[in-house]
């Protein structure tokens, strides 16, 4: 059995939606120095919805992979959908991934989440802090 799915090196070798969204309003930047990834998602929002959203990737294959499927999975919906995806749902959309590569989807999850915040943030608003409890103190890629 291959160690990676074909989902997972098609995205690798073929990265939906890279690069940066200059007019961004809302940027997430995630990292674990434990394994030197970096996530950092950009997303266009108009009237609740994602209208673009790109990223920049430094890691590992399965990191860009998940990056990659994150903003697939979240384009064109609305933010109440993109707050619901989680990083099994990653996963799960990539036919899997190695267990020990599991943390590259959890990152994605929490780079999206940070990018909403930060679009609440510079929006003025309100959010329900429990829903960015753990976006807020894990991860920081400073």
């Amino acid at each position: 059995m291959a160690l990676y799915s074909e989902k997972v090196m098609d995205h690798f070798k073929n990265p939906r939606n890279v690069g940066v969204i200059e007019d961004a309003n809302g940027i997430g930047e995630v990292g674990n120095a434990k394994c030197g990834d970096i996530m950092k998602i950009y997303l266009k929002i108009e009237n609740d919805v994602i209208e673009d959203v790109k990223f920049e990737t430094f890691g590992c294959g399965s990191a860009i992979a998940s990056s990659s499927m994150a903003t697939e999975l979240i384009k064109g919906k609305p933010l109440s959908d993109a707050l619901e995806l989680t990083n099994k749902a990653v996963a799960e959309a990539l036919d899997g991934l190695p267990a020990y590569k599991m943390h590259c989807s959890v990152l994605a999850e929490e780079a999206i989440k940070r990018a909403i915040l930060d679009y609440y943030k510079r929006s003025g608003i309100p959010y329900d802090e429990e829903t960015f409890r753990e976006v807020e103190c894990c991860h920081d890629a400073e």
